[in-house]
């Protein structure tokens, strides 16, 4: 019994941060996704979609369709994606090459995924009202929400040793909301849409990381390499 408690507790010393990371980082958000999926696999009605995207509705102002306009485009073609790409090739640059790989498959890897999932569940957009900034293409998972969720994932990892750590958590969460939030304000997403977006993309980064980073015990000090 003492030698197995001794064998326990010398696992958890040496892998804990890996299996904190997959319990909260994977395991949660893929529990979370599952159920949002299944709800719109069954084409069951989710209770806080309508009643949240009808508050945000009221709370339109022309200020704020611009402001949030500005946050949408940001959140995809005009911020996360270019910055996407500038990740990757500094990285490459700085011959970070673990690094840039990790950055490379998480955030190249999460836009196909959303593409090939939007595909798979058909979920058609919200049509409550007539948006400022419509869009044609499926809703569920959001891939604002999901792009910008993985690139704020792929940060935090990167920087978690790092004097940048709170800072780009910080940031990286107030942007983030803003984009989720800009989705469901427009009218373009289902709140459910928004959630299922960066669970997916919390799973998918975290997976990728520890491929990435599998032989190392402390994977953030291997994150420069």
């Amino acid at each position: 019994m003492q030698q197995g408690l001794r064998f326990g507790a010398a696992l958890l010393r040496r892998y804990g941060l890996h299996l904190l990371l997959i319990f909260v980082g994977l395991l949660l958000p893929l529990w979370g996704f599952a159920e949002l999926a299944d709800e719109i696999h069954e084409q069951e009605v989710i209770a806080f979609d309508e009643p949240v995207l009808n508050f945000a509705h009221q709370l339109a102002r022309d200020g704020s369709d611009r402001f949030f306009v500005l946050v949408s485009k940001l959140g995809y073609l005009w911020g996360v994606v270019p910055f996407d790409i500038a990740l990757v090739l500094v990285l490459t640059w700085l011959r970070r090459l673990r690094a840039a790989s990790f950055a490379a498959l998480a955030l190249g890897g999460s836009a196909l995924l959303n593409i090939a999932t939007k595909q798979v569940f058909a979920r058609e957009r919200p049509a409550l009202w007539e948006s400022v900034a419509p869009e044609t293409n499926y809703s569920f998972p959001s891939g604002h929400a999901m792009g910008s969720m993985t690139l704020a994932c792929v940060l935090i990892l990167l920087t978690w040793r790092t004097r940048w750590r709170w800072p780009v958590v910080v940031v990286m969460a107030t942007f983030v909301g803003l984009v989720g939030l800009s989705r469901v304000y427009l009218g373009v997403h289902y709140p459910s849409d928004i959630l299922a977006g960066w669970a997916a993309a919390m799973a998918w980064v975290i997976a990728v990381f520890v491929l990435v980073y599998r032989n190392h015990l402390r994977p953030w000090r291997g994150t420069s390499h």
